[in-house]
């Protein structure tokens, strides 16, 4: 049996009722056949300090990195907060965008979403991330685009997106995901 195509969601909120965490949960009842999605918390992942980086990688800083080698693809997540990027998903991208010419972010294909209580769905933050992701030297896969607005009102009362539009967006972003990766046809993902 082939070895199954995974992706892993990284969420730029800590809340544990985050409409982004929905979202990245959306994606894994919408994952093609033989994809999983696993969601990885960056609550343990502590600030970005070169001298830390300097004496070692902090326990959690490791785990986000070999997680992240361990993926075949990612999908982001990120709320908008002021206009832009959370600190948080931020912190997460310079340390694994780094050491230069070995990071984990390196070439691996990627895909961002992103949910706000907002009409706009946090576009600002979708369109920065995805500049920064591109400048820590993943590859980000060009569309469809994933914003949701109104996430208040976005999910049912067991997770799912009520909208068809917003689920079929989705899948197709994780089929396109799965595409680029290159890994699809070697494990014969559906």
């Amino acid at each position: 049996m082939a070895e199954p195509f995974r992706i892993l969601g990284i969420v730029g909120s800590l809340r544990s009722a985050s409409h982004n965490g929905r979202l990245v949960e959306a994606a894994r009842a919408l994952a093609p056949a033989g994809v999983t999605v696993e969601q990885f918390s960056l609550r343990p992942v502590e600030f970005y300090d070169g001298d830390v980086e300097a004496a070692g990688d902090p326990p959690g800083v490791r785990a986000l990195k070999a997680a992240i080698r361990e993926a075949d693809a990612l999908i982001v997540a990120t709320p908008e907060y002021n206009g832009a990027v959370p600190g948080v998903l931020q912190n997460a991208i310079d340390w694994t965008s780094r050491p230069r010419g070995d990071a984990s972010l390196t070439d691996k294909p990627v895909v961002v979403v992103s949910a706000s209580p907002g009409p706009r769905g946090g576009a600002r933050a979708h369109a920065a991330l995805r500049q920064v992701l591109a400048n820590a030297g993943a590859r980000v896969v060009p569309g469809p685009t994933v914003t949701l607005g109104g996430a208040d009102a976005a999910f049912d009362a067991n997770g799912q997106l009520r909208d068809g539009a917003v689920r079929a967006d989705l899948t197709a972003l994780l089929t396109a995901l799965v595409e680029s990766s290159g890994v699809a046809d070697e494990r014969r993902v559906a």
